[in-house]
């Protein structure tokens, strides 16, 4: 699959990365969250974020929304061990006045990336905020908080989401698309291991609740392509 190495952040030649497409409102990218933390333990992560509910596909919240993702939700919880709490089950999920919009939380994840490497950490926490508090990880006021929440620079932190507001964010989009498409994942999750230019979809949804496993396998991988 070298014909796809384009596609990729350059890296440092030999270095394992393993690279993660997702969408920061997408359930399933919240149930291998633990997996894909764990994985940050051995191996360098490169975030490309797809936008499933940006530009035409952001989504106001009404019943028809919450009828159709609360059977993913309970799977989910079934399969990973995920929690959703109340102030997203009966608060986040009841509010019409709410809007789901991805390419604001992308447009914060690239702006911790940029100033701390920290767009895998600010993830992380606006996934709890959304699926456990029940907060609108939408609204930049909301996204700023999360920011100090993980010990991000305020004024740092502004700057760079003001930086990769609008185009940027849409390229950004844009390019984990065709990522997507180039590698032929099926959706959101899809991780890929690059290894001496190779660039190989891992199955991460095999390894739901099973942590242990998920990284014997990815050490398995990595030793292999290396």
């Amino acid at each position: 699959m070298s014909e796809q190495a384009t596609s990729f952040r350059p890296g440092n030649a030999g270095a394992v990365t393993l690279h993660y497409i997702l969408d920061p409102l997408c359930g399933w990218c919240y149930a291998v969250a633990p997996l894909v933390r764990a994985a940050h333990q051995v191996l360098p992560i490169q975030l490309h974020a797809g936008g499933m509910m940006a530009g035409p596909n952001r989504r106001p919240v009404t019943p028809q929304l919450r009828q159709m993702v609360e059977p993913y939700d309970r799977r989910i919880a079934q399969l990973s061990g995920q929690t959703f709490g109340e102030a997203y089950r009966n608060g986040l999920l009841c509010d019409q006045s709410a809007v789901f919009d991805s390419e604001p939380p992308i447009t914060a994840i690239l702006a911790a990336d940029e100033i701390a490497g920290r767009g895998l950490d600010l993830l992380s926490r606006m996934q709890t905020a959304h699926y456990i508090e029940g907060r609108r990880i939408a609204d930049p006021a909301v996204l700023r908080a999360l920011a100090l929440d993980i010990g991000l620079d305020g004024p740092a932190f502004d700057a760079a989401y003001a930086t990769q507001q609008g185009e940027p964010t849409q390229a950004h989009i844009h390019a984990s698309r065709e990522l997507l498409a180039r590698v032929g994942g099926a959706g959101f999750p899809t991780l890929v291991l690059e290894s001496e230019g190779c660039h190989e979809v891992v199955d991460i949804m095999g390894y739901l609740g099973q942590p242990s496993a998920w990284l014997d396998r990815l050490t398995e991988l990595s030793r292999s392509g290396s």
